[in-house]
């Protein structure tokens, strides 16, 4: 399993993977879901992924060699992308031409063609944009009304997010919550793992602001689960017990 969130606020873009991946019990691995491609000054994107591995290393392989414009016969790269909509257009042409490839062996052998991106950045000219592609090729934007994507394993931190983020929340505290959504993720499934990839990306900065590996001993994530667990339980027991049953004080 994966947890894998994006967050497009005013003043930038934060991307956070996982690195689990679980074929069994006894089949635990790290692989990279976040690949980042970068030319300062002119284009920072980045990709992150969930689903079946091989599919998603196949994608990724793809768009590394490039994929074939079917007009011109050409092999496009993601670096040569004018647009972040024409980038986007890219991987999911390049996710359809996996499919052509394996999506019908891998049904023979009853397994699903199971891949979710979260495609970010912007090139130069352009703004930043987020979005979020499926198996087929097709793919959504974030809006300002609700700023952020998930792919993966996305219900326990979901609840998070839609309480805490708005398009107006600062980058860093976007990280911040990011990072807690990521935490719950972890504390309620064993298929999502550190050591976890951050990106943040400034408005315009065109380079990252921050390319970071949290390791499972990092002091910064083992005090921000300490302290949400620790306002989590200080917050229901500030709320008082609901006026039910028998058992409430005063109860006659």
């Amino acid at each position: 399993m994966t947890y894998c969130v994006g967050l497009l606020v005013r003043d930038g873009l934060v991307m956070i993977a996982d690195t689990r991946t679980n074929a069994g019990i006894d089949n635990i691995a790290v692989f990279r879901k976040l690949k980042i491609v970068s030319e300062k000054g002119r284009r920072v994107l980045a990709i992150a992924t969930s689903g079946n591995l091989s599919v998603s290393q196949s994608v990724l392989s793809l768009l590394a060699e490039g994929v074939e414009n079917p007009e011109t016969g050409e092999l496009e790269t993601l670096d040569s992308q004018p647009t972040m909509f024409k980038a986007a257009q890219l991987v999911g042409r390049a996710v359809r031409e996996v499919w052509r490839v394996d999506g019908p062996g891998l049904e023979q052998m009853t397994a699903r063609f199971d891949v979710q991106l979260l495609f970010g950045g912007q090139v130069a000219g352009g703004r930043l944009r987020l979005f979020m592609i499926y198996a087929a090729g097709n793919f959504i934007e974030v809006t300002p009304d609700t700023p952020y994507f998930q792919i993966g394993e996305h219900k326990y931190g979901k609840p998070i997010l839609d309480r805490a983020v708005t398009y107006e929340t600062d980058l860093y505290d976007a990280l911040k919550i990011g990072l807690i959504s990521m935490d719950s993720t972890m504390r309620s499934n064993l298929g999502v793992g550190p050591p976890i990839d951050v990106l943040v990306l400034r408005k315009d900065a065109l380079e990252p602001e921050l390319d970071y590996r949290i390791e499972p001993s990092e002091p910064y994530f083992l005090d921000l689960r300490e302290r949400w667990s620790k306002a989590l339980r200080s917050a229901h027991m500030e709320i008082p017990r609901p006026p039910y049953g028998s058992n409430v004080p005063g109860d006659i």
